[in-house]
């Protein structure tokens, strides 16, 4: 699944910095052995040159064979750069803008937008991940589209392009919109975008071996692994090349590197010109960039923040493989590394190792001098909701647990989640930087205050999430609901075993009573095992939940379930008869399937109900 992760808040405590490439490959290899993961390619480049490139551990479990320099490692959604530069290059030859309406230039390729008329989806959008549409479904991840054009793989599945709110308003990560930049490099270079991509930036960078497309020798490339780091997938063609499917090795990724912090120059002459590099690095579509806000994520190029440093590049991730390219400009100094696993605890340490090692010797950057809160921030204390979802599937979800209280003390603006409190501190007018606990300060702003919209407040918090403002009576409405619904569930669940074995003898068994019993607990019974079924497809996600599989039929059949024994549980508790059933069975259940009808309206709302993942 190509992926993107946005560290604004990083929170881990730094390792003991390696001194030597010799003692960091040592604390790599002891990283690799205790997380059970094969291997890793790694690159370590000043702006004169590498100083690592190589690699450590196997590349192939069962050959034994190691990872080296030249080992191909996939490197998922770091490769959507390579779709943003090529959308630059033309516009540098003047056949296109950035500001140029999608539906101008690709009429043919499917999108839906109801602001069109007014504000359409623009080339800018595309590749800063403003567009409003959904991430891919899961359908169009699973499918394994070996052969297969960029053109038909735009048509295989379009109904996830569909703007949810105004485009250019926020960010919301999609693997979609890079790939229909590169249909747009394919209609007006008259070239595969493959091949633009070989013929003006591959080659001319040096990156001699990169391939959007399975190698024809496997024994140049790694196998990717589950987390236990020894069950392999397979080769994996993505439907959307551009977004994600790039192979490069270590001597590919270092030449790569070294072309950023060389400001698109190699060997002294410009392959990307150095303002489109400028640019890349500024986003510029999101109200809180059109507002002033520096930091974010430009043209497939992000800001991420590390005790006390700010970086510039990208990650990435496929299933069985983790990425992160980033550089820092300022002090010529930037890195790769690459793990042939899913194990995402390997991947945090060895990018802590780096780090670490990289500056050590280094002066963090001067931190802004905290200023005084805005004198409108009052309008802004009280409740938010995450209102930039990247996938719509688990948006029911993410809205209540997103659910944040905005105050200001001290001269700080606190956010208070269900995961403790974050700290911001005033940097200059409505911006905020962040004030980690663990870590020194982060030196730029990542938050803001944005101007209101329709007479609705929203926050921008980081590059990919922005906050709408709830009233009061609103939000702790949510969390009174959700609470008595989470209680109600519990109580099910708690009371069950007790009349269940009470029914064991004859004495206490009440047949008028056993309906308003059963039906709710069939119908908590069948949310556990919904959550059962994705937790036991986590690893293979996209293959079970993306195809017809009997995970994801069973899934459905959960949600059926749940459906009819809400129904159920109120008939029967409706219908009771006034013989038979005590006042206090009765109230309970009265009470139960309350509870549940609630989350059964919820869920059907958001389109829970009948879930079909493989559609």
């Amino acid at each position: 699944m190509a992926l993107c992760v946005l560290p604004c808040f990083a929170k881990e405590e730094a390792p003991r910095p390696a001194q030597s490439v010799d003692e960091l490959r040592g604390q790599i290899e002891k990283i690799l052995k205790d997380t059970h993961t094969p291997g890793v390619s790694v690159v370590i480049v000043r702006k004169s040159g590498p100083e690592w490139v190589g690699g450590v551990g196997v590349a192939d479990v069962s050959t034994n064979r190691p990872v080296t320099a030249d080992t191909l490692f996939r490197i998922g959604s770091t490769s959507k750069a390579f779709a943003s530069m090529s959308i630059l290059l033309l516009v540098d030859q003047g056949k296109l803008s950035l500001g140029d309406p999608v539906r101008k230039l690709v009429p043919e390729i499917w999108f839906e937008n109801g602001w069109e008329a007014t504000n359409p989806v623009r080339v800018v959008n595309l590749l800063e991940h403003t567009t409003g549409w959904d991430d891919m479904h899961l359908r169009e991840y699973a499918k394994d589209a070996a052969g297969m054009s960029l053109k038909d793989g735009l048509d295989y599945d379009h109904h996830s392009r569909t703007s949810r709110w105004m485009p250019g308003t926020r960010m919301a990560y999609c693997n979609s919109g890079p790939a229909v930049a590169g249909y747009i490099v394919e209609k007006i270079s008259g070239q595969k975008f493959e091949d633009f991509v070989t013929q003006n930036l591959f080659l001319p960078m040096g990156m001699k071996t990169a391939t959007y497309f399975e190698p024809t020798d496997p024994t140049t490339t790694t196998v990717l692994y589950h987390s236990d780091g020894k069950t392999p997938y397979p080769y994996w063609n993505i439907l959307l090349r551009p977004a994600g499917s790039i192979n490069a090795s270590a001597n590919d990724m270092a030449a790569y590197v070294q072309f950023y912090l060389n400001r698109g120059a190699v060997n002294g002459a410009n392959v990307v010109a150095a303002a489109n590099i400028d640019r890349m690095e500024s986003p510029q579509s999101t109200w809180a960039a059109k507002e002033g806000l520096k930091a974010g994520y430009g043209l497939s190029d992000y800001w991420s923040f590390h005790d006390g440093f700010a970086y510039h590049g990208h990650n990435g991730g496929v299933e069985g493989g983790l990425t992160d390219m980033s550089y820092m400009p300022e002090y010529g100094m930037g890195y790769f590394y690459s793990i042939n696993s899913g194990n995402e605890d390997a991947f945090e340490k060895v990018g802590k190792a780096i780090r670490a090692y990289i500056t050590v010797k280094l002066p963090p950057p001067a931190v802004p001098t905290a200023a005084r809160l805005p004198a409108n921030a009052g309008e802004y204390a009280g409740w938010y909701e995450p209102n930039s979802p990247r996938i719509e599937l688990t948006h029911f979800l993410e809205r209540l647990l997103g659910l944040t209280h905005v105050q200001f003390q001290d001269g700080k603006m606190i956010l208070a989640t269900l995961g403790g409190k974050e700290s911001f501190v005033p940097v200059r007018s409505v911006q905020f930087r962040y004030l980690p606990k663990k870590e020194l300060p982060q030196p730029v702003a990542t938050t803001m205050l944005l101007e209101p919209n329709d007479g609705v407040l929203y926050l921008q918090v980081g590059a990919g999430t922005t906050m709408k403002k709830v009233s009061t009576p609103y939000a702790l409405m949510e969390i009174l609901v959700t609470a008595f619904v989470a209680l109600a569930v519990a109580a099910i669940g708690i009371y069950a075993p007790f009349w269940i074995l009470g029914g064991l003898s004859a004495k206490r068994r009440r047949p008028a009573e056993r309906a308003m019993r059963w039906w709710p607990l069939v119908a908590v019974l069948s949310l556990f095992v919904f959550v059962a079924i994705f937790a036991a497809s986590a690893e293979d996600l996209i293959g079970k939940m993306g195809n017809m599989t009997a995970a994801s039929v069973a899934l459905f059949l959960t949600t059926i379930l749940f459906a009819v024994a809400v129904l159920a549980s109120g008939i029967a508790t409706w219908r009771a008869p006034s013989e038979g059933v005590r006042p206090g069975v009765l109230r309970f259940s009265k009470i139960v399937s309350a509870a549940l009808l609630i989350a059964l309206v919820y869920l059907a709302f958001w389109g829970m109900i009948g879930l079909r993942t493989w559609a």
